[in-house]
């Protein structure tokens, strides 16, 4: 084998042992999750952790004129029917909500 072949044979035995390692940490959670829920707890409150918090979609604030379904909260990038729409003349106090 050349020294290329061995490298990306490197490369692929140690993504195969990272994903393995992965999976086997999934499947122990799993199976402690189950556990405590078994004996009617949750395994954040063994373990003392917070539950994750899980947040709520923004808000749509603006609209897209030419059709009121296409919506953005005003976060991220801009769609690009806001930046034609800004482009063609309209403001973006025209198209809030």
């Amino acid at each position: 084998m050349s020294l290329k072949e061995l490298k990306a044979l490197q490369a692929q035995v140690v993504k195969a042992i990272s994903t393995y390692e992965d999976r086997r940490k999934r499947d122990a959670l799993a199976e402690l999750e189950e556990k405590a829920r078994e004996m009617g707890f949750s395994l954040a409150e063994l373990t003392g952790t917070p539950a994750g918090r899980k947040r709520a979609a923004a808000t749509p604030k603006y609209a897209n004129p030419d059709n009121a379904s296409d919506t953005w909260s005003g976060r991220g990038r801009k769609p690009r029917w806001f930046e034609a729409a800004l482009k063609a003349g309209a403001t973006a106090d025209s198209m809030a909500i």
